[in-house]
């Protein structure tokens, strides 16, 4: 989840950037602010930057895997193909010479 020191900082930039007027509730607004941005974080279920590339370097390998397979897969048709062609050849009648 979303680190609570991070939303701690983002709360403080928000009342920072209240006009002078309005910093006398600085405490209260930031923890107002504190509790709306949990609760909206909580809501979005976002991951950790860590979490994140975790799933990434998964997602690379996985790729990675796929694409040998797909290539194994090609280099085995080929060879079908090509058994498949041979076959056919040896299988194919050869026509009687005629003698006129």
């Amino acid at each position: 989840m979303i680190d609570p020191k991070a939303i701690d900082d983002l709360a403080k930039r928000f009342v920072e950037a209240l006009p002078p007027g309005f910093r006398q509730f600085q405490a209260d607004m930031e923890k107002n602010f504190h509790a709306a941005l949990q609760a909206t974080f909580s809501k979005l279920e976002l991951v950790t930057r860590e979490e994140f590339e975790v799933q990434q370097g998964v997602l690379a390998r996985t790729r990675a895997k796929l694409e040998e397979l797909e290539k194994q897969m090609a280099d085995l048709e080929i060879k079908i193909a090509g058994g498949s062609k041979r076959r056919k050849a040896a299988e194919k009648p050869t026509e009687p010479e005629s003698d006129e």
